[in-house]
């Protein structure tokens, strides 16, 4: 494992011009994550994504959601996408990049301007839809990364930016590998 380096709040708003240049349309799938159980993560080459079971072989049904009133899993957080150059510049080492818990990393710029609820993205032979759950650092995240990566993702700029990621749900079922394109619809 490679040691943490927590950067500065100076030292990260150094990488936001990097970070603003993401493609706008035509984006590509760098990373999958599957999280079999908590704290557990598996990198892949190939993915399934599924309409009720979100990523196959992933925690997200299991786990449940606290915005559920019966704790169950929430449809519209299915499966979450982070901009491969915000954790390129918060990891450091690309071998920290899963510990963010996000399952698809894309180079593609997912600012709320770009990416409001409601878009669509093909990925492989899926489908997505960008929803209006917001997605935010938490204690794990600020442990993982530093607590000014997480002011920084958190910050105006990094909600209208979505460094943190976005919350997507499934509506068309499919494969996906890394290097496929990431397209708005």
């Amino acid at each position: 494992m490679v040691m943490a380096i927590h950067l500065t709040m100076d030292e990260l708003e150094a990488g936001l011009d990097h970070i603003r240049q993401s493609p706008k349309d035509n984006g590509t799938l760098e990373l999958i994550v599957r999280r079999p159980r908590d704290d557990e993560r598996e990198m892949l080459a190939k993915a399934e994504l599924d309409i009720h079971g979100g990523l196959i072989g992933d925690n997200w049904k299991a786990r449940g959601s606290s915005r559920m009133p019966d704790r169950s899993a929430h449809p519209e957080m299915q499966l979450t996408l982070i901009n491969s150059r915000v954790i390129g510049l918060l990891a450091g080492s690309r071998e920290r990049w899963p510990l963010a818990g996000d399952q698809l990393y894309v180079d593609l710029d997912l600012s709320m301007d770009n990416l409001p609820p409601g878009t669509k993205l093909a990925i492989g032979s899926a489908v997505v839809e960008v929803t209006a759950q917001p997605h935010t650092g938490c204690k794990k995240f600020a442990a993982r990364y530093g607590q000014d990566a997480v002011k920084f993702v958190n910050s105006e700029e990094g909600k209208r930016l979505h460094m943190r990621g976005i919350n997507t749900r499934i509506l068309q079922s499919g494969t996906i590998r890394v290097g496929d394109k990431v397209k708005k619809l």
